[in-house]
C-alpha cells in the first residue's frame, strides 16, 4: 500500500491503538495492496476517550461494554448495576485499554 495512505491511517487512528502496536501495524499495512484501503477505511474503530466518557456517564448500566462489543460483560454490568458500583469504578481505569485491544482485534484479520 502507498506509504502516504498508511501514514494517514496511522495518524488518524494513533490513539485508538497501543503505542507499541503502531510500528507493527504500519509495517503490515505497507505490505498490503491498495485494494485493501477501502476496507480499512470502513472499519468501525472506536475512540478510547469516547469509551471513557460513556463509562463515566453510563457505566452502571454496561453501556461502555456494549459500545466496544463486550456484550457478555455489558449484560453482566446491566444485571448487577455495575457490580454495585465497584465494577463501574474499576472500568473507568480499564475501558480505554479494552477499547484499544478491541480495535486491534478488529484490524488483525486484514493485516495477514
Amino acid at each position: 500500500m502507498d506509504a502516504a495512505k498508511v501514514d494517514l491511517f496511522i495518524m488518524s487512528h494513533s490513539k485508538s491503538f497501543e503505542t507499541h502496536q503502531l510500528s507493527f501495524i504500519r509495517e503490515k499495512l505497507l505490505a498490503l495492496d491498495d485494494s485493501q484501503w477501502i476496507i480499512l477505511q470502513s472499519l468501525n474503530i472506536k475512540d478510547p476517550t469516547v469509551s471513557l466518557i460513556v463509562s463515566i456517564v453510563g457505566g452502571h448500566f454496561g453501556v461502555d461494554r456494549f459500545l466496544i462489543g463486550d456484550i457478555g460483560l455489558g449484560i453482566g454490568k446491566l444485571i448487577t448495576c455495575g457490580g454495585l458500583g465497584i465494577w463501574t469504578v474499576i472500568d473507568w481505569f480499564l475501558i480505554m485499554d479494552a477499547t484499544r485491544d478491541r480495535n486491534f482485534k478488529k484490524l488483525q484479520p486484514y493485516l495477514y
